[in-house]
């Protein structure tokens, strides 16, 4: 199957790559771009990203493209609850990869909060958010084999108050099926106001994912709730 056979809703543009690292060329290209003309425009832009393995080729790509970082600021869809410095934090991979050559002047505004309890951290977390500029610049969401993007977990006890259009927190604690389970993830509001929303995805598993999910429930696959104009999905085999 080809991205090309999916019967996508309006508006959704499609991408195809022959590989992963045209992918995250072609991303990177694009992303710069939407990054360029919102610092022209508004001074400031922001870019918030998902972690994990597959976006590491994206993030070093970006990394070299020559844009005014300084007036950049990068968040995250989501984040493992534990220190930047354990290899499981999102945060960390982005300062190892993406925060690196021109971008290092770009600001980080992270997730990760200590606190007492994950509802507290989640608290902080959204406070710390009043600094990200709003609506989002540009989003890049990935996609589990679940369907869950962010930290939006299918059967989560927080997922349909985070899917909520009305939903008051920018950031909810959430736990996921596999450790670290204590996540953060920003809520539906937030991703969905985002100017440019990119989903990146790799493989014939994906894609089959992808396309049950056009019709599925969110509550069931949460990619769902974001499968609809302005969304760009790159893929590639």
């Amino acid at each position: 199957m080809a991205i090309s056979e999916l019967d996508l809703p309006t508006g959704v543009i499609a991408h195809s790559s022959a590989d992963a690292q045209r992918q995250a060329e072609l991303m990177a290209d694009s992303v710069a771009k939407a990054l360029r003309y919102a610092v022209q425009t508004h001074g400031v832009a922001s870019l918030v990203v998902s972690g994990g393995r597959s976006p590491v080729a994206f993030f070093e790509s970006l990394s070299r493209r020559e844009l005014d970082w300084a007036k950049i600021q990068i968040s995250l869809a989501d984040e493992r609850w534990v220190s930047p410095t354990d290899p499981a934090s999102n945060e960390g991979l982005l300062r190892r990869h993406l925060l690196q050559n021109a971008a290092n002047a770009a600001r980080l505004i992270g997730l990760y909060q200590p606190a007492d309890s994950l509802e507290q951290a989640a608290g902080f977390a959204n406070a710390a958010l009043d600094q990200l500029h709003q609506p989002i610049d540009v989003l890049v969401l990935g996609m589990g084999d679940d369907g869950h993007t962010a930290s939006l977990f299918p059967g989560s006890v927080n997922l349909a108050h985070a899917l909520r259009e009305d939903c008051p927190e920018r950031c909810v604690a959430m736990q996921a099926p596999v450790a670290p389970e204590a996540r953060l993830t920003m809520t539906y509001p937030l991703l969905a106001c985002a100017r440019m929303q990119c989903l990146a995805i790799q493989g014939s598993e994906k894609l089959e994912t992808l396309r049950v999910a056009l019709s599925a429930d969110p509550l069931q696959m949460p990619i769902r709730a974001f499968l609809h104009a302005p969304l760009e999905i790159y893929w590639c085999p």
